[in-house]
């Protein structure tokens, strides 16, 4: 049997902790800060990613280096034969297409998946490589099934503040600074290799209802109903928010009479979207279950 590992990176939210227990590996995404690299959760904790954030400071998302990656994957491969690498989703992202390049000179023993997930659902899937590959599916398997469930998910996310989203240029400021008078909270949706508007709330409860309203449709048209929490084909409902850890679990706490039963995990979101759209965000996501 084909002993295979599982790596993603860090915009999955697997801390390196986790990873071990999981016994997934993962890769640390790099941010430059005032011209000087630091490493997710290696030495860039998010205490200091979002000081620095609020202080203006400039924030550069980068690309892992190509030394780094194969450097990892020669490592693993002294100990397995295969490797599923599952990087953040190539429409976010120039990181999977440079994965899927290095790929190459591996002779078939990494297969990238480019399933398009980030954060909650990006960690969804390395947790399902994983169970697959202890079932003792192969590489080209297990990426074969990540794939043909690839769209059987989607990311709903409240932006806060509109600052981060005109910085980037996202918006432009005359729409910024309207939206700020009118106290418009946005809500953005991650579907595929998309970031999308998806719609616009005049307050948090509004926008915290076109979430869960998004999601139970998302769900029944993709189950054909929402199951019960016991039930074999249950979804997995995810949450992730950008340091607002307080009002992620009181909404968990509400979530729950809309979803009687349903354990609901939550993340701090990727610092990869954090950047482009700041503090104070929260995200609710769902991911069919596959394994």
């Amino acid at each position: 049997m084909s002993k295979v590992a599982v790596i993603t990176d860090s915009n999955s939210g697997i801390t390196q902790k986790e990873a071990k227990e999981l016994g997934i590996f993962v890769l640390p995404m790099p941010f430059f800060m005032n011209e000087q690299e630091y490493l997710e959760d290696i030495s860039l904790t998010q205490e200091a990613f979002y000081e620095n954030l609020q202080n203006d400071t400039e924030i550069a998302t980068s690309q892992p280096s190509p030394e780094s990656v194969t450097k990892q994957w020669d490592e693993i491969l002294k100990e397995y034969d295969e490797i599923v690498c599952i990087p953040m989703s190539s429409g976010l992202s120039g990181t999977c297409q440079t994965a899927m390049m290095l790929a190459e000179d591996y002779d078939g023993r990494v297969v990238v998946v480019n399933n398009q997930r980030i954060s909650v659902t990006q960690r969804q899937s390395a947790i399902d490589a994983k169970k697959l590959a202890d079932q003792g599916k192969t590489a080209a398997e297990i990426e074969a099934i990540l794939m043909e469930t690839k769209m059987d998910t989607s990311i709903y996310i409240m932006v806060d503040t509109l600052k981060y989203l005109k910085k980037g240029g996202r918006v432009t400021p005359a729409a910024a600074a309207i939206g700020e008078i009118l106290r418009l909270k946005p809500v953005l949706q991650i579907h595929g290799e998309k970031l999308d508007a998806f719609a616009k709330a005049r307050n948090i409860k509004a926008a915290k209802t076109m979430m869960v309203n998004a999601v139970k449709k998302d769900i029944t048209e993709n189950l054909g109903e929402i199951p019960s929490a016991d039930a074999e084909n249950a979804p997995y409902l995810q949450m992730a928010h950008t340091q607002n850890h307080e009002e992620a679990a009181k909404w968990a706490e509400e979530l729950a009479e809309e979803f009687p039963g349903y354990e609901i995990h939550i993340d701090p979101l990727s610092l990869s979207v954090a950047c482009h759209i700041g503090p104070g965000a929260l995200a609710l996501a769902w991911t069919k279950k596959i394994v």
